[in-house]
């Protein structure tokens, strides 16, 4: 339990001499909470995309199978431009928490710290959209690359039955859905967590502001 939640636990209590404490005495707190907060947050999206960049370089160097296919795919622009894409929305995401971040710890007013929270929100909310949206699309251009690249994946396609067909989309459609439900279940845990925390401060701060 950390120094504000402390306070609030004290300033609730039936003790006459916790009952002091002003609204001057909890808005910094509140301040630092946040601040911390989003720092947390900043360090979290850097390990994320060294966490990606990894994912992305080791199997190259470690399975020939895998550099086969890479550079097999990265022969199409869309895959590049793909994986761009992705990397520069990380890289954005890391900026704006950057300057959340930095906007929190500089700010004295209320007002501002509340906007700051908000932003920060926005910024979250649309990252994880954007990355669920992206995990959406990869599974079913995977399997278009793999049709058009895998000549005998291609073959055993094409001599398929409407009802093998159904199957293989229901495969696509479902492994779609697995890879969605997992990378929102991470941000669930992961940014949720701190979300929470991020609006109990906000509405702690609205109101000391009433």
């Amino acid at each position: 339990m950390d120094e504000l939640d402390l306070l609030k636990k004290d300033w609730n209590s039936d003790k006459v001499e916790y009952k002091s404490y002003s609204d001057s005495d909890i808005a910094p707190m509140l301040h630092k909470k946040s601040s911390s907060i989003v720092k947390t947050l900043f360090y979290i999206s850097i390990a994320e995309l060294v966490f990606w960049l990894l994912a992305g370089i080791l199997p190259y160097f470690l399975s020939s199978t895998f550099k086969e296919k890479l550079e097999t795919s990265y022969e199409h622009p869309l895959v590049v431009g793909f994986n761009i894409l992705s990397y520069c929305i990380i890289l954005l995401f890391i900026y704006f928490l950057y300057k959340s971040y930095k906007a929190i710890s500089t700010t004295d007013s209320a007002k501002k710290l509340m906007e700051s929270i908000l932003k920060t929100r926005k910024v979250i909310k649309y990252y994880v959209i954007f990355n669920l949206s992206l995990i959406f699309l990869s599974v079913p251009l995977a399997f278009y690359f793999e049709y058009n690249d895998n000549p005998e994946f291609h073959q055993q396609i094409v001599e398929a039955s409407t009802k093998q067909m159904l199957v293989v989309y229901a495969v696509v459609a479902l492994t779609a859905a697995v890879f969605l439900v997992l990378i929102w279940l991470f941000y669930r845990l992961i940014y949720g967590i701190l979300l929470k925390r991020l609006n109990r401060n906000y509405d702690e701060l609205k109101k000391l502001e009433v």
